[in-house]
């Protein structure tokens, strides 16, 4: 299937929209990525993209929900019982994978459905698994996030920020873990998200097609050889897709021990004042991104420059606005914030 999909590797441009995934996938705890654009500026075909070059990690054989088995308190009910009665959880390698949820999905489809007239007959929980089951460990694409049904975007991102599915119905309850990649595309002219929602997407992008000719003739030519034959295309560029595959791996290797100084803190917390942000959660994400593009960029310590290559992919989604005023991010004045510090 991925050699059907246009490859990362040759994506042109769009460089805020490939650090932004890049650095969600080296720590899943960025809280994800919204990408906004008109049509035609390559969001979804990046974002399907990502499954030639996710990394592989490890699952429990067999379970419905992807659990972690290096992580015994994360795991679901049924691995759960497994390990309380003794049993060894068989283990094996698979490759994270983008996972999509269609725009008419219901609630049920989403989170799960309990089978209570099971459970009132047998006194035995039966559970049938959705797409937070499928996502838990890997990426969940949302298309149009924008038109999704409100609630469905609440359920999505309260799983997203507690890295629990929790479903309760007529009394009964299950739980299992959903910790996911949360990558949400759309078009703003087809409407906004609630600011609420905006603030809760750890990372935002404004997609734009190119302007510079010579990028836009690039584009089509890509694009014209890889219609006309998606294998052989596909595999010249395989050596760079293996690079970009092994780089992420070695960075979420390397993340724990990428250190940040004070000086980088107070960069940190000094950017998000200057700039009016309400609450603490840029600060966080803030810290979070610039130490993951310092692992993306295998350094063992993050910097300014961290700071200056995720700022507005922090800030421009959560930066308040008078009706009609230009959502673009001045990287002129977080130089002159940084040169103050």
């Amino acid at each position: 299937m991925d050699k059907l999909l246009f490859p990362f590797a040759s994506i042109v441009g769009q460089e805020d929209m490939k650090r932004a995934l890049l650095l969600n996938i080296i720590d899943p705890t960025i809280g994800g990525a919204l990408i906004k654009g008109e049509k035609g500026t390559a969001k979804s075909t990046t974002v399907r993209s990502l499954g030639q070059i996710l990394p592989s990690r490890s699952t429990v054989a067999g379970c419905p929900f992807n659990c972690d088995p290096s992580r015994p308190d994360r795991v679901c009910p049924y691995c759960s019982e497994k390990l309380a009665a003794g049993q060894h959880l068989p283990t094996e390698r698979t490759r994270m994978r983008v996972v999509e949820l269609p725009l008419s999905a219901t609630e049920d489809r989403v989170a799960g459905t309990l089978d209570i007239e099971h459970v009132l007959k047998t006194g035995e929980k039966r559970f049938e698994p959705g797409v937070l089951a499928q996502a838990n460990g890997n990426l969940l694409y949302v298309d149009e996030v924008n038109l999704l049904d409100d609630h469905i975007v609440d359920l999505l991102l309260d799983s997203a920020a507690m890295g629990v599915n929790y479903v309760e119905r007529e009394g009964v309850s299950f739980s299992h873990p959903a910790r996911f990649i949360l990558v949400g595309t759309m078009n703003p002219e087809e409407g906004e998200l609630r600011p609420q929602l905006l603030d809760r997407f750890g990372l935002s992008v404004d997609v734009r097609g190119d302007r510079d000719t010579a990028q836009r003739k690039e584009v089509v030519r890509r694009r014209i050889a890889f219609d006309e034959d998606p294998e052989r295309y596909t595999e010249s560029v395989s050596e760079e897709t293996e690079r970009i595959r092994v780089a992420l791996s070695e960075a979420r290797r390397s993340l724990p021990s990428v250190t940040t100084d004070d000086s980088v803190l107070d960069a940190i917390v000094s950017v998000t004042t200057h700039f009016g942000i309400d609450g603490h959660r840029a600060d966080i994400t803030m810290m979070k991104a610039a130490r993951a593009n310092a692992a993306l960029e295998a350094r063992k310590k993050t910097t300014r420059d961290d700071i200056r290559a995720v700022a507005a992919l922090v800030l421009s989604h959560r930066m308040r606005r008078r009706p009609f005023e230009e959502s673009a991010f001045d990287t002129g004045e977080l130089e002159e914030c940084l040169r103050s510090i």
